[in-house]
């Protein structure tokens, strides 16, 4: 019992099996100095509630990482979640993880869509089939949480479209995105809050401006990643404008509103990538002082709270857009460069010619493969009727030549059937005459 033990230790001092006090204080300080920084670089929890029942939440990223986590709070309060996804619908991984996501949350409206951020084709095609609906299908909130990254120390890498991998999924690929989807978020009854959220890294603070090209001389991975993050940002902004520009045919304000988010740094998978440089000697070392990151770095978890907080906050469904959140509490730019209206007009100029200029060679070459593939398919179907054409004379020629043949050996059995056998042609009569 402790009052005894206290008592005991008042009157007759500390056992001898105690450690000094100093010990105690040594050890117990060092203690709540690691729970201290470990609660301190978790970060802030996500106070705001909001009903979720009914909207309809467009999410890319959300199958792994930080995106995961969200889509899976997003699901247990009620929200119809469709993932974006580079699996198609029927991938096995997909399908267990839906059903697994549907049961964890007891939400059965969670569905996938195939969209492929690191092709323009891919996401042009499913934003068209999107808004092609009538009527404009409803959607509260888009969530982009894709992400990638190239390990330093790596080599800079192209899509099949010829565009930089980092630069296209991280921010033409949102960009292309929500320029299609723009119609349908415009279209969005007056009474719906709805929210377009971009979370962003405070890596952003030390990309090279916009203007300044990123050649292959200048590009490392670091900069790749700060500068598409820079740039969606001054794209959000922008894109805030142009809602706002908007005349609605009721002539009511303008319901949408970006929301820009700083989740923090994460023990994500792609956190772990950078951290590791990508290799086996990195994962080791990352293994062996695991300590480290668990003590500095957010859980996933802890790190889909600022986005949670940009979902569901009351606050900002009301007011001006484009607000950046951080730590669940809104906080100012640390760029001038993301007001920067010139830059962000030759950004959107740029980013529409690159775009347009992408898609217009990848449609001539996906043309001049579907011709040599038609063409290929007209020489294999020509090569399939002419060695049907051959067959056929061949089985004709080897039936008329097996009748031939019957009629011969037919013949030869009569021919063989009216010559008399040897030994057998004579008779011999009495008087020593013989008669054949």
């Amino acid at each position: 019992m402790p009052l005894p033990f206290l008592a005991n230790l008042y009157f007759n001092g500390a056992p001898s099996w105690m450690p000094e006090p100093w010990w105690l204080i040594k050890a117990g300080s060092a203690l709540g100095a690691l729970i201290l920084t470990k609660r301190y670089c978790s970060g802030r929890t996500n106070a705001a509630e909001r009903n979720m029942h009914g909207r309809v939440v467009m999410i890319t990223g959300g199958t792994s990482g930080i995106g995961a986590a969200v889509a899976r709070e997003l699901a247990r309060r009620g929200a119809q979640l469709v993932l974006l996804t580079r699996q198609a619908p029927s991938d096995p991984f997909l399908v267990d993880f839906v059903d697994d996501l549907r049961a964890q949350t007891g939400n059965d409206m969670v569905y996938a869509e195939q969209v492929d951020l690191a092709s323009l084709h891919s996401v042009r095609r499913f934003a068209t089939r999107w808004i092609d609906n009538a009527p404009p299908r409803r959607l509260d909130m888009v969530v982009l949480c894709a992400a990638t990254l190239t390990p330093p120390g790596a080599a800079r890498e192209e899509t099949a479209e010829g565009v930089e991998t980092t630069w296209m999924v991280n921010f033409l690929a949102n960009f292309h995105l929500l320029g299609i989807l723009s119609p349908a978020i415009k279209a969005q009854p007056f009474d719906r809050d709805v929210r377009v959220i971009l979370p962003t890294c405070s890596s952003y603070i030390a990309s090279p401006p916009l203007r300044d090209a990123l050649d292959r001389g200048a590009w490392t991975p670091g900069r790749a990643y700060a500068r598409s993050k820079l740039a969606l940002m001054v794209f959000g902004r922008a894109f805030q404008k142009h809602l706002d520009a908007y005349k609605r045919p009721d002539s009511l304000p303008m319901n949408a509103r970006v929301v820009f988010v700083d989740p923090g740094y994460a023990r994500t998978a792609g956190m772990v990538r950078w951290l590791t440089r990508g290799s086996l000697l990195g994962l080791l070392a990352y293994l062996a002082l695991y300590l480290v990151p668990w003590l500095v770095l957010k859980s996933a978890d802890m790190a889909a709270q600022s986005i949670l907080h940009a979902a569901m906050e009351e606050a900002l469904g009301r007011g001006a857009g484009g607000r950046l959140v951080k730590e669940c509490i809104e906080v100012d730019f640390a760029r001038r460069e993301v007001d920067d209206e010139a830059a962000a007009k030759e950004l959107w100029e740029a980013s529409d010619a690159l775009i347009e200029r992408t898609e217009k060679k990848a449609a001539e070459r996906r043309a001049r493969e579907k011709k040599e593939r038609e063409e290929g398919e007209k020489a294999e179907a020509e090569r399939k009727v002419k060695e049907e054409k051959a067959r056929e004379e061949s089985e004709k020629v080897q039936e008329i030549e097996a009748l031939v043949d019957t009629i011969k050996k037919g013949r030869a059995r009569e021919v063989a059937a009216k010559k008399p056998k040897a030994g057998k042609g004579k008779k011999v009569k009495f008087g020593g005459e013989a008669e054949i």
